[in-house]
């Protein structure tokens, strides 16, 4: 069989938005703190109130690999809040009832902060040039 070649033009301007593309996408921090504050936001409105502090207790962050929303914490002081993880998923030996207000929050709140990841790869892969 003879090779009589190809070429490819515009090929290394192929590889270069194709690889500027790939660090837009790798570098998620800005959106994902930004749909895990759409959750908290959510999940503040949702969280069951007696004294408040559960509900102050809910903060949002956002690293390169996820969106973080959490809730509680473990001090042992006044401002303390760790039965937060009981109130959530439940702890059938005490009877309490789960009231999952995070997990329900990241579920409605799904289609708001899809778009936003979604307008995201679209803005890095509308950046893509052949030539």
């Amino acid at each position: 069989m003879v090779y009589t070649g190809l070429r490819i033009e515009g090929g290394r301007n192929l590889r270069r938005t194709l690889r500027e593309a790939g660090s837009d996408l790798s570098d998620l921090k800005d959106a994902n703190a930004q749909a895990a504050s759409i959750v908290s936001g959510r999940a503040q409105s949702w969280a069951p109130v007696r004294t408040g502090r559960l509900k102050a207790s809910v903060r949002s962050s956002g690293t390169k690999t996820a969106g973080i929303v959490r809730a509680g914490n473990n001090r042992k002081s006044k401002s303390g809040v760790p039965y937060a993880a009981p109130i959530h998923w439940g702890w059938k030996a005490r009877n309490i009832r789960a009231n999952p207000f995070l997990s329900y929050s990241a579920q409605a709140t799904e289609a708001t902060w899809i778009r936003l990841y979604e307008s995201l790869v679209n803005t890095a892969l509308s950046k893509i040039k052949g030539k």
